[in-house]
Formats: structure tokens, sequence, C-alpha cells
């Protein structure tokens, strides 16, 4: 088993689909680790702000069948591949960390460069992870947090709940 962390976003009927794909994720990985959830603005596009959040589970698939899980969910949600890679969505899933694997793995970058780049990545990945360590450059989330420019995007605490029951 692996410990899996995935980022969720939404910008489209956002509560809708985030609240979709956390049941769908909760009933093939339950327990799920559920970071806060922020509110975003878009980065690379004008748009309406995104639902960002993070969550953490314990895995036995491949990183194949994983991304393959994680693509249906996204197309249940109606997510449409656009052409532009910044654009509004119903859903995006990525992996950002499997275990501690590293490089290129059946098309899947690990760990994902984003968690470095982008507050609506690491943010909430310090939620559930804060104390676990980057698998490259070895030092914890937290850390990277607290060395990230903040004020240059915007993440705000919301308040959500999902029952799953």
């Amino acid at each position: 088993m692996a410990t899996v962390y995935v980022s969720i976003g939404s910008n489209i009927n956002r509560e809708y689909h985030v609240t979709e794909s956390l049941k769908a994720l909760n009933s093939r990985f339950a327990p799920l680790h559920i970071s806060n959830f922020y509110d975003c603005e878009p980065v690379g596009f004008e748009g309406d702000n995104f639902l960002n959040l993070v969550v953490g589970f314990e895995c036995d698939l491949s990183i194949a069948e994983l991304a393959k899980v994680l693509h249906q969910i996204e197309l249940e949600n109606d997510r449409k591949r656009e052409t532009k890679e910044y654009a509004s969505r119903t859903m995006d899933i990525d992996i950002l960390l499997y275990g501690n694997e590293v490089g290129i793995i059946d098309g899947v970058e690990l760990p994902r460069g984003e968690i470095t780049e982008y507050a609506f990545v690491l943010r909430p990945l310090v939620d559930v992870a804060a104390q676990e360590l980057h698998p490259t450059l070895d030092i914890s989330f937290q850390h990277l947090w607290n060395n990230f420019d903040q004020l240059s995007q915007k993440t705000e605490l919301i308040p959500f709940e999902v029952s799953f029951t």
C-alpha cells in the first residue's frame, strides 16, 4: 500500500463537483484525509475562482490504475479535456505524491511539480501532510509553505462540509 495525495479543483458548479468527487474517492479509498477547502483565484487565465483541496489515502492500485480511476471520476463530473492547459473545469484531480516514488511513471510526474509552484496545491497539502518530506527536496511541506511567497497567490480558507452518509 502506498500513501497517496491528490489535489482536487473545480471552478464550474464547484461545490457540487467537489462533493461528488469526494464521494467517489471515499467509496473506493476510505478513509480519506481531507484538507481544508480553499477559494483560489485562477492562475494563467481569467475565470471564476476555484475550490481547491488535497486528499490523502492509502492505495493498493498501481500508479497507472490510480490515474485511470481518477480520470474516470473527472469524466463522471463532466470534465472536458481542453487543448488549453489553463482553463475553467468542472473537475481536475491530479496525483501529487505516490509514496516516495520519483520520476515520470506511467505518464505521471512524481512528485508533481505544482507542489512547489502553486499555493492552491501546497497550502492544502500542508493541512494533511505538514511534516511529510518532499521526496526530492527532503524538506517538509510545512517548511516549503513557510518559505513560499504567500502574498503572490490568494488562497482563502472557506467553510465547506461533505457528508458521506
